[in-house]
């Protein structure tokens, strides 16, 4: 009498074996770095907007959001296709058609809610780099005393910049759910799961790589251009000891 054997794990013939997801790259280096950078600099212009002590560094990272835009202008136009601002553009003129889409539809089932899904995340990157250009002359007006009242521009944009981060970041994480798929993965591998060609052919990571060189290279001039530094060691002391920033106000 014959029994039959018993494959474990490691006789299972190769065809059995669970094979891996295949994967495309939809998103470039360069288009992530200078995702991130936005957002980094961002941040840190937001936690270093009150007191003078962070001042300077504050100014610093806004002029590097000013930077930023201007290379993701740059690169829109003359870089990839896959990269270029042309596809948001399109996105964003497609809203009157999906709107009139809205309203005829015969019940819920028949909307396209995937594109208005996208539609809201374009214009959610529109505003974001839209709104830079206020921010940043605002707070270039204010640090060369050209008007009180552009401070209170400034102080304007910059909550509505943050308004529409926390939107940003609220969509993503709806999404995320709504799909069951973690929607913030491709801008940090550039890769989304499924079959078919990558939309990115060359990577550019020497790109990134620069772009990030010249972001830290800016920011090490303007330390180098002050005297205390961008932050200076009486800042550093302050933080140390406990005092807070209203004591450099007072």
């Amino acid at each position: 009498m014959h029994t039959a054997p018993d494959f474990n794990a490691s006789t299972r013939p190769e065809a059995t074996r669970a094979l891996p997801v295949p994967t495309r790259l939809v998103i470039d280096a360069p288009t992530r770095m200078f995702h991130w950078l936005f957002a980094l600099s961002f941040v840190g212009a937001y936690i270093t907007a009150d007191g003078e002590r962070w001042r300077l560094l504050h100014v610093t990272l806004g002029y590097t959001l000013a930077g930023l835009l201007a290379f993701r202008v740059l690169y829109g136009l003359f870089g990839p296709r896959q990269a270029g601002l042309g596809q948001l553009w399109r996105k964003l003129t497609g809203a009157p058609a999906w709107l009139r889409s809205l309203m005829a539809a015969p019940g819920w089932a028949a909307i396209n809610w995937r594109q208005g899904q996208n539609l809201l995340m374009a214009l959610a990157v529109f505003a974001l780099l839209v709104m830079v250009v206020p921010l940043t002359l605002s707070g270039y007006g204010t640090w060369n005393d050209l008007g009180d009242w552009l401070e209170d521009v400034h102080e304007f944009f910059g909550e509505a910049f943050l308004a529409v981060v926390l939107g940003h970041i609220a969509l993503i994480a709806g999404l995320s759910l709504l799909r069951r798929k973690n929607q913030a993965m491709p801008m940090i591998t550039g890769r989304v799961e499924g079959p078919g060609p990558s939309l990115v052919k060359h990577n550019r990571v020497w790109l990134a790589v620069v772009l990030l060189a010249a972001v830290l290279a800016f920011g090490a001039w303007q330390w180098q251009q002050s005297p205390k530094g961008l932050v200076s060691a009486q800042t550093w002391n302050g933080l140390l000891s406990g005092q807070s920033d209203h004591d450099d106000d007072d």
